[in-house]
């Protein structure tokens, strides 16, 4: 649960004038159930949006938010099995994180939400404890106020692209990431596509098709997409700007196609570059591939045969088996 996924609610909250306090997820040990940048919004009314814990810690993080918004000071939280209250609030599994609570002001909400709408990533260095608690500073600094030490700890975050818990100089201080959504970009409109994309939007993922053929392409087809893009892929691939927050699949079977789409991908700095075919048409695809021009070093990116071995048939199957290796990829898992 990032900021992302909150926004909706807390811009409609603060619209109707109410307080909005946000805990994040600064430390986690043992089994803690979200990991850190972990959010959840709340308002004194009990409006909950996001998640810290899963369920179980969010009813005490509540009544701590409630009365942080009262007081207008910011709050480290503890839960752990070894506390007291440990099976209260559900971390009998053995689990312990710190949870960071504050009043969610424009100063600091007003540079994320900016960040958010124009989907770029953002850091934002926070004291989450000890007498400057609630002190920050953000990646971005302007001309007239030169980066200080806190956003520059920010922007080197953002650039590993990584949140992380630091000791400054005797201050603690989390480093809050906030990534741009990753990017699915399906090269070829075909059955598989239309499951792959569904899942991708439910993981948050913002979906691209991309097939020349219009009757493959089309808004009938793909309704819950983002963009279809009805061109050449490598020009279209060129034109939608790859990210490192950007994974490509190849599904058309089709050399005309998928050649194209992968002599940009794998020249890019996208995070996955996949390609659908048994092992004797990647073979013979490889070959294509390096008589243009491609390296050993470029080819040994490409996920092919695509997707995790799970045995799967059906096209939904495939899709899925696609997913959870795109999801792998992000996440660091071998």
């Amino acid at each position: 649960m990032s900021l992302r996924d909150v926004v909706t609610d807390v811009d409609r909250w603060r619209e109707e004038g109410e307080l909005v306090a946000l805990a994040t997820v600064v430390s986690t040990w043992g089994s803690g159930p979200r990991g850190p940048g972990a959010k959840m919004a709340l308002t004194p009314s009990a409006r909950i949006a996001g998640s810290v814990s899963g369920g179980c810690v969010e009813t005490s993080v509540v009544e701590e938010g409630r009365q942080v918004l009262q007081t207008g000071h910011s709050k480290l939280l503890r839960y752990g099995v070894s506390d007291e209250t440990a099976w209260q609030v559900g971390l009998s599994c053995g689990g312990t994180i710190e949870v960071f609570v504050e009043p969610l002001t424009d100063e600091t909400y007003v540079p994320l939400r900016r960040a958010l709408k124009e989907k770029r990533g953002i850091a934002r260095a926070i004291v989450v404890a000890g007498k400057q608690i609630g002190r920050s500073a953000f990646s971005e600094h302007s001309v007239s106020a030169p980066p200080d030490e806190f956003s520059k700890l920010a922007q080197s975050a953002l650039e590993a692209r990584r949140s992380e818990r630091l000791n400054v100089g005797g201050r603690d201080v989390f480093i809050d990431v906030e990534l741009p959504p990753p990017r699915l970009v399906v090269v070829g409109g075909v059955h598989i596509a239309t499951a792959l994309t569904a899942i991708a939007s439910i993981l948050g993922f913002e979906t691209v098709v991309v097939d020349p053929r219009g009757l493959f392409g089309s808004r009938e087809r793909f309704p819950q997409i983002d963009e279809i893009r009805d061109e050449w892929p490598d020009e279209a691939l060129e034109s939608l700007g790859i990210t490192r927050s950007t994974a490509v699949a190849t599904l058309s079977h089709d050399p005309k196609i998928d050649d194209p789409a992968l002599l940009v991908a794998l020249r890019s700095p996208a995070f996955f570059v996949g390609a659908l075919g048994s092992r004797r048409t990647h073979e013979k695809r490889r070959k294509r591939l390096v008589e243009k021009g491609m390296t050993e070093e470029e080819l040994s990116r490409l996920y092919a045969p695509i997707g995790l071995a799970i045995g799967s048939r059906k096209p939904e199957e495939i899709a899925l088996s696609i997913m959870g290796q795109i999801v792998a990829t992000k996440n660091g898992a071998s």
